[in-house]
């Protein structure tokens, strides 16, 4: 018999689990939803300062109470803070877990508080200055029901279960979030399971992205004892679907789901890919940050600076500028009279989105002081995730921007990276564009989580009137260019670039509608 013991998150206490505990129990497990000391609607408030440990202590509680039942084994399921009392009870009884499962979280490392975790980075700001103060006095008042979108997507709760979810919140004490998390390392050789809620920012695909592009700290979610599974909803599946998360969690505890492959030396990862274009072998003219590649043309030209997504983690060589996306675009636009730039920016994690927005204005500046270059006639191509950066292109466009262009764009930041009142949204900034010229290139077979962002940006501009060019690759997958290499990808990227250089050129170009 497997016997689950588990955790809820932040503000929430053992009620949250209700649902999902029966249906476990109805599967013939045994469940234990962990009341923490000082969370949870109802509690005696305790008398004593509550901080991680008191919340460790908890768990090891139910472990000790359960005792190595004989045939029997125990998972320790954490959710979002959870994860943290759950990680440091695996540690100190490692022999007596079977199975560690992050809900909707992160992957806390030693010597962290939880509070690196929580996604307002304002409210962040503020907690970690008090954490010089008085780190065990006090606690945080939980949200209300507007307000829960600051800490996880609610997509999939009804508005029923965002009540409940508000009437069983209590304040979370702040010594929880700012005490580190101390591990011996014990928990590391105990498997484990991901699951992952992509209505909440990140699926399964995008980790395996970060393995491809040689993450260091993604690396150990290689290891064959670690699995995951996806549960398309927002970050509350006990409330949206207990159901189908009970399902998981006992496939989980059988050894089941998806394993990530390690990244292969020999092979050629995806962001390496050749440019399914021919293109001139213009040569690179490298100005610091910034890459140009010029056309053998009379005069000053116009120019398109490229701009790559991310998040890219340090150090990763070559860097994005040199990718073959990138260089093969530059290129494109060569041999259509413009300029051609590439850029590398500093958007090493989703925290550094000012820092990468300050490397694109510089580049963009450099690129423009070039006597090469036709300083008035610009256009900015952003891909992926970069597309965050347009927010402020659009919300104020320069006079000399002649053009905005994003390819398989995410288009609204995702609940969990901490941006949802930032000024990276580019659905709410687009009604500020004018008459600014825009070109997307939309995968059909976009994840639905990057989609759903695509097709709010394409609402939000055909409501405010904004000239918005769709470029369709309705068999493309995110990252076409050098994932499906097919005539419908070549066709799309020919027209786009040959629809930006006529833009910056100034010939006459047809304008395709909203519907197509």
């Amino acid at each position: 018999m497997t016997v689950f013991i588990m955790v809820a998150g932040v503000f929430t206490g053992a009620g949250v689990w209700q649902e999902t505990a029966a249906r476990l129990a109805e599967a013939g497990g045994e469940v234990h939803a962990v009341p923490l000391t000082g969370v949870g609607a109802g509690r005696p408030a305790p008398s004593v300062p509550v901080d991680l440990e008191t919340h460790i202590a908890d768990v090891i509680a139910v472990i000790d109470a359960v005792g190595p039942a004989p045939g029997g084994e125990i998972v320790l399921v954490g959710h979002d803070y959870g994860i943290h009392p759950v990680l440091g009870a695996a540690d100190r009884r490692p022999q007596h877990v079977a199975r560690i499962v992050y809900l909707d979280c992160g992957m806390p490392q030693n010597g962290v508080p939880a509070l690196a975790a929580v996604p307002d980075r304002v409210l962040r700001a503020q907690l970690s200055d008090q954490a010089q103060h008085d780190p065990f006095k006090g606690e945080l008042a939980p949200p209300s029901d507007g307000e829960w979108q600051c800490w996880g997507s609610t997509a999939g709760l009804s508005a029923a279960a965002l009540e409940r979810l508000t009437d069983l919140a209590a304040p979370q004490p702040l010594g929880t979030l700012l005490q580190p998390l101390r591990l011996t390392g014990a928990a590391a050789a105990v498997p484990s399971t991901g699951v992952l809620c992509t209505r909440n920012g990140v699926g399964i695909d995008l980790v395996q992205q970060r393995v491809d592009l040689g993450d260091p700290a993604m690396a150990a979610l290689t290891d064959p004892q670690v699995a995951f599974f996806e549960l398309p909803t927002g970050h509350w599946p006990m409330l949206s679907c207990p159901g189908a998360l009970a399902d998981v969690l006992l496939r989980a505890a059988a050894g089941e789901g998806r394993r990530l492959r390690p990244a292969d030396a020999s092979a050629t990862p995806v962001h390496l890919r050749p440019f399914p274009l021919e293109v001139p072998e213009v040569p690179r003219d490298r100005r610091g940050h910034v890459d140009l590649y010029v056309p053998d043309a009379k005069g000053p030209r116009p120019a398109v600076v490229l701009v790559h997504g991310g998040p890219v983690p340090a150090g990763v060589l070559p860097t994005p500028r040199d990718w073959p996306s990138l260089v093969g675009h530059a290129r494109l636009a060569a041999a259509e009279g413009v300029i051609g730039a590439t850029l590398d920016h500093r958007l090493h994690d989703v925290g550094d989105f000012e820092s990468a927005a300050a490397d694109v204005t510089a580049a963009v500046e450099l690129v423009r002081s070039d006597p090469r270059v036709d300083a008035d006639r610009i256009a900015l191509w952003f891909f992926s995730s970069g597309a965050l950066l347009t927010a402020d292109w659009l919300r104020h466009p320069p006079a000399w921007l002649r053009c905005l262009v994003t390819s398989y764009p995410l288009l609204a930041p995702p609940p969990d990276w901490g941006l949802t009142g930032s000024r990276f949204h580019p659905v709410r900034a687009v009604s500020q564009a004018g008459t600014l010229p825009l070109v997307l290139l939309r995968a059909g077979r976009e994840t639905p989580e990057v989609a759903a962002t695509v097709e709010a940006f394409v609402s939000a501009a055909k409501g405010c009137g904004a000239h918005l060019e769709l470029v369709d690759v309705p068999n493309g997958h995110h990252g076409f260019e050098t994932r499906d290499a097919s005539e419908e990808t070549r066709h799309a990227l020919r027209h786009a670039m040959r629809s930006v250089a006529n833009r910056l050129t100034g010939d006459a170009v047809s304008h395709t509608s909203l519907g197509g």
